[in-house]
């Protein structure tokens, strides 16, 4: 996770961070939740995968189609959450499919806050009514990231499969401000939405989002068809990403933050934009991003539980051959604390052995590489370059 906002704005901020860093990274404030301990990550839970949509990009192949397919029951969910509990994890991001469509979606939310661990939801929003989001509140919730993929209902809609997704998604927006549920933007850019990505910062000002928080595309689910139509250029990604410096440097950090998902290497392109500004925060961002090893959180500081119960490193890498275990075998924090699991040693490979261009960059101990489910899916070989990177082998 790329935290634009929070390295540009304020030495003070970076500080915090880094102190709460190097004692532990477990305080209950969730702007240090990115720099936790590796061991007790944040958990991205699906739910459910069940969904009301049917988007052309989903990374787990989500849809109305699918139906409860040994979905985790409530004990059971209950159950894993006292052991989330034990082992100290911070937060847990209610995902899916569509989670709220999962019926115990507030008893589970519940028993978290009693156990002591955050939650915040991931939705295309379409559900939200005023009703919901008194729920979402109600049930300690404290955050709603809410996906959209265009400035317009036109693009929008497309990437969703419904003709009324973007009115009730803007909807949404509204409903969780009335009911003091704290929200914000998800969008993934592609070719076919990234023209719009000035107005769909407007679109997140005008709305209230508290954040605004771009991924890129990762060729996992759907993901996987729609990947070579879809991903970005280089040239695009890099215009992106000075699209976020900018705007980001221009929005007052209390209002909306700025960050990016899925590319470890946007922190490169973050760290020599501030040294071209002569940012006074430099040398505490540059420490900042040293400090989380390589960048990738996967098997390190976030991990993966899909509906039926099974671990994989990150929600991109639900496939079976990164799958580390299931809940219903063995209680998650003993898979999590394997020392010798092949696949959770890949990931969390300080010093690896890189192929490509990234075996000769020198950014990589900052970046790890990039994303290792890109370089596993699209190369074959988990220790390959990432091929989404904006460098390409260049500086």
């Amino acid at each position: 996770m790329n935290r634009i906002t929070q390295c540009l704005h304020g030495k003070g901020t970076i500080s915090r961070m880094m102190h709460q860093k190097k004692n532990g990274g477990n305080g209950s404030r969730g702007e240090y939740l990115a720099y936790a301990a590796e061991y007790r990550p944040v958990i991205f839970w699906n739910l459910t995968n069940r969904c009301n949509l049917n988007c052309i990009h989903c990374y787990n192949r989500s849809g109305p189609e699918n139906g409860l397919h040994n979905e985790l029951a409530t004990g059971e969910a209950l159950a894993l959450i006292d052991d989330l509990a034990t082992m100290g994890v911070p937060l847990i991001l209610f995902t899916g499919g569509e989670p709220l469509l999962r019926e115990d979606i507030w008893v589970l939310a519940d028993h978290a806050r009693r156990r002591g661990i955050m939650t915040a939801l991931s939705t295309n929003g379409t559900l939200i009514t005023p009703e919901v989001a008194e729920k979402i509140k109600a049930g300690g919730i404290g955050y709603a990231g809410i996906s959209l993929d265009g400035a317009t209902a036109e693009t929008h809609n497309r990437f969703r499969g419904t003709a009324d997704a973007f009115e009730r998604s803007i909807a949404a927006f509204a409903h969780c401000r009335d009911a003091g549920v704290r929200c914000g933007v998800r969008v993934t850019l592609t070719r076919e939405n990234n023209a719009e990505l000035p107005a769909l910062i407007d679109l997140a000002e005008e709305i209230g989002a508290s954040r605004f928080c771009l991924y890129w595309l990762v060729p996992s689910g759907r993901g996987i068809d729609a990947y070579n139509r879809l991903q970005l250029s280089s040239r695009e990604v890099d215009d992106a990403l000075t699209l976020l410096y900018r705007r980001a440097k221009e929005t007052d950090p209390k209002k909306m933050e700025f960050l990016t998902v899925d590319s470890p290497q946007d922190a490169i392109h973050l760290l020599a934009a501030m040294k071209r500004d002569n940012s006074d925060d430099i040398a505490e961002a540059e420490e900042l991003v040293a400090s989380l090893k390589g960048g990738c959180s996967a098997g390190t500081r976030v991990a993966n539980i899909d509906h039926q119960g099974c671990v994989y490193p990150c929600q991109f890498a639900q496939a079976e051959e990164l799958r580390i275990g299931s809940v219903r075998d063995q209680p998650f924090s003993q898979i999590w604390a394997a020392v010798d699991h092949p696949i959770l040693s890949a990931f969390r490979d300080t010093s690896p052995v890189f192929t490509g261009h990234c075996a000769d960059c020198r950014h990589t101990a900052l970046c790890g590489g990039g994303c290792r489910v890109r370089a596993l899916r699209l190369c074959g070989d988990i220790h390959a370059e990432d091929p989404f990177c904006f460098l390409n082998g260049n500086e």
